[in-house]
């Protein structure tokens, strides 16, 4: 069983968000500490730890998370300039809540993927 996640309660409605699409497979809200003028996290509501954690039954509900990216960047005006989905995993890839979520950034140029090691 899976440990509670804060995405778990802003699912069920037991903890406030700005929440732009929901769903009986998917809730899009958006990021309280946003890092683009678009940054909106996309999650399966059917709580999934890790990327680690993704079985065969996972596959309709994590394709779903896509189409409701796509349709939200068109809702937000990014989809022509271009956005950036993000999915971290495990610590050293930067998950913090363990609830697989994608995050869906855009607004500005986002520069690259990933800083260059010095």
């Amino acid at each position: 069983m899976t440990e509670e996640t804060i995405f778990a309660k802003i699912i069920r409605g037991e903890i406030p968000a700005d929440i732009v699409y929901q769903d009986d497979r998917a809730t899009a809200f958006r990021d309280i500490s946003p890092q683009a003028p678009t940054h909106i996290l996309i999650v399966p509501n059917n709580p999934i730890p890790t990327v680690n954690d993704v079985s065969e039954q996972d596959e309709a509900d994590l394709g779903h998370l896509f189409v409701v990216a796509a349709e939200l960047a068109k809702q937000e005006g990014i989809a022509e300039d271009g956005f950036r989905l993000i999915v971290n995993c495990n610590r050293d890839g930067g998950q913090i809540v363990f609830h697989l979520h994608m995050h869906l950034l855009g607004g500005r140029p986002l520069g690259r993927m990933v800083a260059r090691p010095k």
